[in-house]
């Protein structure tokens, strides 16, 4: 893939050259109440409410990019650098941080083995990252309603104070495409005047002609039309006409997360919004490679956090946030096991809120935004003895050819970061703003290289 050309399933995706450019550049005692019946086996379970039971909820919709929270299975982005041949996601190369980084690779299995997809939807037997779009579900008869506390008698735990501050940040976005059908997913409120950040494979089936609705925490909707789409970085703005006092969410700083640390994700698995789930962060600087339909048939490279907070078709673009309620990345893709459809394993991956930031600024500000760019494609995913991004070609007069770098040069580090294979590589330009210096350890010698920036 070409690294002058794209930014951010394992491998390559149907219809991708073998030679891609890199762009780097989941009998009690008597009088005691009696315990509620269990909940029916259902694909999707709700906690006990002591509602009535409801009608089975049918799901419609599509894949999206990795298995997207949203839609149908496809393989994401359109020039990915890096996309390499297959990898799993969740068995990375041991990096010398604690934060281990590890190449995710799509792998052609049997049916029941894992998947790796955009939160949109899986197809049995592939592991491939996936969006988290929308997906048919059963709810199973809901439990009678238990004793509750009063609420004023109890102090809220962290989760309870950072449901209760985030909520009404979160929005859920029911997206119409020119076909039959139609997706769902999230979205993190950024302005009081409506201005709401989610995925690009959210809202892509709106591209053409489409229509997208928002509906608040509160229940009020409103129509949204696309601000911006950043294909390469999976990010896009929608902009909610009439709206007004709204509660933006607070970022928070994605360079400051620790492996271990507890997180919130947000946003509508199955249609259902408002949903809170809890984790940890289980990876930093993870290299995801997605793509899909909408995307072209071209890959994204993800620079990832990974996390096993449950997320699903319909959390893409919901916000992951820290203790203090403070958004440190954009739900994305996760890793699922095989079949029609895809869901938690607990190995989920969300854009770090610093890129999603930056490149927000630059579609509010342009509707467009850029990248950083190496200038080299790859052509293996590495050598199978040490690692690393072997470089095929070089853009002529680009970043790379001017530091003096060669065909056949084998790339082991970008600053400290040890790089596995091309998607590694391209993961950690995308890291970095143009105009970055960045210094490359070559297997013979070391560069230092000024990172260049176009278009993503």
């Amino acid at each position: 893939m070409t690294e002058g050309h794209r930014r951010p399933d394992q491998g390559r995706h149907a219809g991708e050259p073998e030679d891609p450019q890199v762009g780097a550049s989941y009998e009690g005692e008597p009088g005691a109440p009696a315990e509620p019946p269990p909940v029916a086996a259902a694909e999707v379970r709700t906690p006990p409410t002591g509602l009535p039971q409801p009608d089975p909820l049918t799901d419609t919709g599509r894949h999206a990019l990795i298995e997207p929270v949203t839609g149908p299975q496809a393989v994401v982005a359109p020039g990915s650098e890096g996309a390499s041949d297959a990898r799993p996601p969740a068995a990375p190369t041991a990096p010398t941080a604690p934060a281990a980084r590890g190449r995710s690779r799509l792998l052609v299995l049997a049916a029941g083995a894992v998947v790796l997809a955009l939160l949109a939807g899986a197809a049995g037997g592939w592991i491939g990252w996936s969006l988290a779009d929308r997906r048919t579900a059963e709810l199973g008869v809901l439990a009678p309603g238990l004793p509750q506390a009063d609420p004023a008698s109890a102090q809220l735990t962290p989760v309870e104070a950072v449901a209760e501050k985030v909520l009404p940040s979160v929005v859920l976005l029911r997206v119409e495409g020119g076909g039959p059908g139609g997706d769902e997913g999230s979205g993190i409120v950024l302005s009081p005047e409506g201005l709401v950040l989610t995925n690009d494979h959210v809202v892509a089936p709106a591209a053409d002609g489409g229509a997208i609705t928002a509906v608040l925490s509160d229940g009020r909707s409103f129509p949204g039309r696309i601000a911006g789409r950043d294909i390469g970085s999976d990010l896009a703005l929608v902009r909610l006409d009439g709206a007004a006092g709204l509660t933006p969410a607070e970022l928070g700083n994605s360079d400051s997360l620790r492996v271990g640390q507890q997180v919130v994700a947000f946003g509508a698995p199955l249609g259902l919004d408002g949903t809170v789930t809890t984790g940890i962060v289980s990876a930093l600087d993870r290299a995801v490679s997605v793509g899909g339909e909408r995307g072209g048939g071209q890959a994204t490279v993800l620079n990832a956090v990974q996390h096993d907070a449950p997320i699903n078709p319909g959390n893409s673009g919901g916000p992951l946030v820290d203790l203090q309620g403070r958004v440190v990345g954009v739900n994305s893709a996760i890793a699922s096991t095989g079949g029609q459809q895809g869901g938690s394993i607990g190995v989920g991956f969300s854009i770090p809120v610093n890129q999603a930031a930056r490149v927000a600024d630059e579609l509010a500000r342009t509707g467009t935004a850029t990248r950083a760019v190496l200038g080299v494609s790859v052509t293996q995913a590495g050598t199978p003895a040490s690692g690393g991004a072997v470089v095929g070609q070089l853009t002529p007069g680009g970043p790379a050819e001017q530091a003096g770098l060669r065909p056949g040069d084998v790339v082991l580090r970008l600053d400290d970061r040890p790089i596995a294979d091309g998607d590694e590589l391209v993961a950690a330009v995308r890291d970095h703003r143009p105009g970055d210096q960045v210094r490359l350890v070559l297997s013979n010698r070391e560069v230092v290289v000024t990172l260049a920036g176009e278009p993503s």
